[in-house]
């Protein structure tokens, strides 16, 4: 069976669980070298030991502090020589109305979401630039561009993670280097599970607006992200995708 990302080195935030743990199965089918990352350092335990392949390289800690971001990057070129792919994908917002959030929420949401793709992505291409090959793949959310219940201040987080993708991919496109985002609309995580059995109506005003009528499954969107991250995807750069089931079109 051929494996695509074989002896490729792969780094993915954000892993511990959800649509992290499966972006992570996913590469490791195809035949990746794994590093992962996420603050929950017993989830990440887990999801390591549950992939298939080479065991990974694991690191836990605060990826919006610069320091933790350059360690975990400076250790996967120790260990690796080298990262193919960065898959920015910690996250995770801390959803209520604009005027709910407190100061120390706002600057969480901030922090998670779009401190942690900042650092990662100052520190890894300047090994990608040298080798002039790289894939980074952001994963947004479909909210910046419907403008989602309860998302604005989510939306200012992510919205920087669309906007930066722009700029990277044209400032290094001669260097063998793209950069895209995956944009999802409500998917279908644990987190949403146990949110929907406990409260059905707060998530059924997210899926209402996707005209499927239905989540979105972690499987769609790591196949994306793969894709995106494929010597195959070499000309796509600069571009939202979004797995949305229709929610935004065009």
């Amino acid at each position: 069976m051929e494996k695509p990302f074989a002896e490729q080195v792969v780094v993915i935030t954000g892993a511990a669980n959800g649509i992290g743990a499966v972006i992570a199965r996913h590469f490791a089918r195809q035949g990746a070298r794994l590093v992962l990352s996420d603050l929950d350092e017993k989830g990440l335990t887990a999801t390591a030991d549950g992939l298939s392949g080479e065991k990974p390289l694991v690191r836990s800690g605060d990826l919006s502090r610069e320091d933790v971001a350059g360690r975990l990057i400076g250790d996967t070129v120790k260990a690796f020589g080298t990262i193919d792919v960065l898959v920015n994908n910690a996250g995770g917002g801390i959803i209520k109305p604009f005027l709910e959030h407190t100061p120390e929420t706002l600057r969480t949401t901030i922090d998670r979401n779009l401190w942690t793709m900042l650092w990662c992505t100052w520190h890894a291409v300047p090994v990608m630039k040298a080798k002039r090959y790289g894939r980074i793949v952001n994963i947004g959310a479909d909210s910046v561009r419907n403008g989602l219940y309860d998302h604005a201040a989510y939306n200012a987080a992510k919205g920087g993670v669309h906007a930066i993708a722009t700029g990277l991919a044209r400032e290094f496109a001669t260097d063998g280097i793209t950069v895209n985002v995956v944009a999802p609309c409500i998917v279908n995580t644990p987190q949403v599970q146990r949110a929907a059995a406990k409260a059905p109506q707060s998530i059924k005003k997210f899926v209402d607006v996707v005209p499927m009528g239905r989540p979105g499954e972690m499987d769609e969107i790591a196949s994306m992200v793969c894709y995106l991250a494929s010597k195959e995807a070499s000309f796509v750069t600069g571009q939202v995708i979004s797995v949305n089931g229709g929610s935004t079109m065009l």
